[in-house]
Parts: C-alpha cells; sequence; structure tokens
C-alpha cells in the first residue's frame, strides 16, 4: 500500500523534526518542502535580486532542483527562513515548484512531505493528514533557543514579532495560503517534547491507515 503523508503547520511547530521523524519510522523519503522556498530566496539574495521581484523569483524557482537542498546550515538561518516567506508568497513561485513537489510524492511506495499546502494542494489525496501547531509564544521559544545555540543573537521579542509576521504572510496570501486541509488531525505540539509529538504523530498515522 502506497502510504503519502502531508505534514503541514505554521513555522517553528515541529512538523519537520515530526515529518522527519515519521519518514525514518516508515522507511520512506522525506521533503522538507519549506527548504525549496528558502533555496529561491537565497538565490535571488546571492544575486542582489529583491525578494519582491516576482518574475525574477519565479526563473529561479523554473531551474531549481533537490541538490539546491544540500546546505542545511544556511537554508535553515534566520534570513533564510524571512526570505522563504516572502518568495512564497508569488504565485508563480508556487507554480514552478508544484510539478517537483507532486513528483515527489508520487514516489514508489509513497513519500512524507512538510509544509504550509502539502494536504490542501500538493497532496489532497495523502494516506493521512497532519496539521501541527502550537502557540505563537512556544513556536518563538523554540525557534529563538535553536538560533541562539548556532551563535545567531536575536532578541526574543524581535524572534516573536518574525514569527507573528510570517503567520500573517502565511495564511494571507491569495494563493495556497497556509490552511488546514478539512481531513486532517489537528496535533498541538505546545506542551509536548519530540518524543510525545512524535509518538502522537504516529498514533494518527496509524489511525488513517486501518481507515484507509
Amino acid at each position: 500500500m502506497t502510504l503519502i503523508i502531508a505534514v503541514d503547520g505554521p513555522a517553528a511547530s515541529g512538523k519537520g523534526t515530526i515529518a522527519a521523524r515519521l519518514a525514518a519510522h516508515y522507511a520512506l523519503p522525506h521533503l522538507d518542502t519549506g527548504l525549496l522556498y528558502r533555496a529561491v530566496g537565497l538565490a535571488l539574495l546571492d544575486q542582489g535580486i529583491d525578494l519582491d521581484d516576482a518574475a525574477a523569483a519565479e526563473a529561479v524557482a523554473r531551474s531549481l532542483d533537490l541538490s539546491a537542498l544540500s546546505d542545511t546550515h544556511r537554508l535553515t538561518d534566520r534570513g533564510a527562513g524571512e526570505a522563504a516567506s516572502r518568495v512564497a508568497a508569488h504565485p508563480g513561485v508556487r507554480a514552478a515548484l508544484l510539478d517537483l513537489q507532486r513528483r515527489f510524492a508520487a514516489r514508489p511506495g509513497g513519500a512524507v512531505l512538510d509544509g504550509r499546502d502539502i494536504g490542501t494542494v500538493i497532496a489532497p489525496a495523502a494516506t493521512a493528514k497532519l496539521f501541527v501547531t502550537a502557540s505563537t509564544e512556544a513556536r518563538a521559544r523554540r525557534r529563538w533557543l535553536q538560533l541562539l545555540a548556532r551563535g545567531e543573537t536575536i532578541a526574543f521579542e524581535d524572534m516573536l514579532a518574525d514569527i507573528e509576521r510570517r503567520d500573517a504572510r502565511d495564511a494571507g496570501r491569495g494563493t495556497a495560503p497556509m490552511v488546514a486541509a478539512a481531513d486532517a488531525v489537528l496535533l498541538d505540539t505546545t506542551e509536548m517534547d519530540i518524543e510525545a509529538a512524535f509518538d502522537a504523530a504516529r498514533r494518527i498515522v496509524e489511525a488513517a491507515r486501518a481507515g484507509a
């Protein structure tokens, strides 16, 4: 049976870690789709192109392949996250990356994908759909501590403002806004450590498999 797992949710909700753990558990390939948008944003920054230049952003997205995701350290820094949120608002960028993501989801045996619109746009027929969330303050604190551990200095208040700004941009864009699929199971990780969150996610997937 093909197993496609869609894991959506806002920044720093824990969806990426959960998706990676699910992929390892079920021996499936995993794609963090947010890295695609981060790669597009970084490519524009490297070329000195305005992130609001929709045509240039679309051109970069159309030439992107998965090898661009190799520099995970740079792709996961704060600047890349902000750039990703801005370029993801361009409909042309989302359209350019759509086929790449859908081809990944259609791999033999299945796949695990995490992002903002997996269950609604990329893989609406996924076997299991999770929408992972947490309070804004909890998500900001997680990202703040993560950046501090990497040697990046930022005030917690600024990190909180960043998270709130990204949430508003992701939920408010006209194309594929961040929203839970109607049949997604909500997983609130505010009070959970990663082991508890993974166990809850695994149980959601098992229930979906049994239902299928």
